[in-house]
């Protein structure tokens, strides 16, 4: 194999190449055969140039560049002619524009979302607004504020994400809640939805979840207006159930209520999913402790207000019937499908 082979190959491409005219098909096939980065004819009189006498290395070494760039050259231009000449064929990466088009797959909303916005539709026809505020805080807003002083066991560090200078990844949204009450004048009736951080990782806890909490602030606001409020969101949430409450403990309220519903699987009858009790916990609740009103610069002996919180994850689990908590954040799109 030499200048010979070379001088066979270069011939038999010409006379390839006018057969193939402005056929995009053809001239794709004569590219695979004599360009081809796998098997094709330049790759094969390369390779042979490892089998020649030194002394013939540099001939035939530059005539196959001279064969190369011929080959190359042409195969090029006669692409181009075909494509603007329209052929009897399709380029490879040609759009042919008479197919029908693919259809995409649907995108759809992530349960979490859908959950967030049916609880803000619910607070909005019953007056709310809604807030937000910054994912990172810090200790007066997150906890301080909040009463909670510093020996609280929620500001040990195996529970909260602490961050260089002093700050940290929230823990709930109500510093939220502060920031609110500490700029604005009462009244105030807001829920604040967004995602909050903890050291927690199982079968029911993430490390990044998602809560809404809501707040009220007012002259003359009672327990009574507080259990109203949550019983009129909860009937509309879970449309057929019962509503409890019981007393329970949170730094930031006094009284505090933790709220119960009937189980939305067994209908209060007993199952494994409510431990047989018939109830599913669903939020934590109470009145403004009055040293909080005091620390945002609000008299708590003209005003009053209640608070509440619950967890948006937790609600799309029941109300999507979803078992694992980590499903919510694994990415799979065979869950969120099922929502489009």
């Amino acid at each position: 194999m030499g200048l010979e082979r070379l001088e066979e190959v270069r011939r038999a491409f010409l006379a390839d190449l006018e057969a193939a005219g402005r056929d995009p098909e053809a001239v794709e096939k004569l590219r695979i055969r004599y360009a081809g980065r796998k098997s094709g004819l330049l790759l094969e009189l390369t390779a042979a140039l490892k089998t020649l006498p030194p002394e013939a290395k540099r001939d035939y070494g530059r005539a196959l560049n001279e064969l190369k760039k011929l080959v190359e050259g042409k195969l090029k231009e006669a692409a181009a002619a075909a494509k603007a000449a329209g052929g009897g064929g399709r380029a490879a990466g040609e759009i042919d524009i008479t197919l029908p088009g693919r259809p995409l797959p649907r995108g759809a909303e992530h349960p979490v979302h859908l959950v967030r916005r049916r609880i803000e539709s619910i607070f909005l026809r019953m007056g709310y607004s809604v807030e937000d505020g910054p994912e990172v805080e810090d200790d007066w807003h997150n906890f301080e504020a909040l009463n909670m002083p510093p020996d609280h066991p929620a500001r040990d560090d195996q529970d909260t994400f602490y961050l260089a200078g002093g700050r940290l990844l929230r823990t709930h949204t109500s510093p939220v809640q502060t920031r609110v009450m500490e700029r604005s004048e009462p009244p105030i009736r807001i829920i604040v939805p967004g995602r909050v951080y903890r050291r927690d990782s199982d079968l029911r806890h993430s490390p990044m979840f998602h809560q809404i909490e809501g707040l009220v602030v007012d002259e003359g606001i009672t327990f009574g207006n507080l259990k109203a409020a949550l019983e009129t969101f909860l009937h509309e949430l879970f449309s057929g159930v019962d509503v409890r409450f019981r007393p329970s403990y949170f730094p930031f309220t006094e009284p505090s209520a933790e709220v119960d519903i009937t189980c939305i699987f067994c209908g209060g009858t007993g199952c494994g999913v409510c431990s047989r009790s018939g109830w599913i916990e669903i939020l934590g609740s109470g009145m403004v402790d009055p040293r909080v009103f005091e620390k945002v610069g609000i008299d708590p002996e003209r005003y009053t207000g209640f608070a509440f919180g619950l967890g948006l994850d937790r609600v799309a689990m029941l109300l999507y019937g979803i078992p694992d908590l980590r499903l919510l954040f694994s990415g799979d799109q065979r869950l969120t499908r099922q929502f489009a």
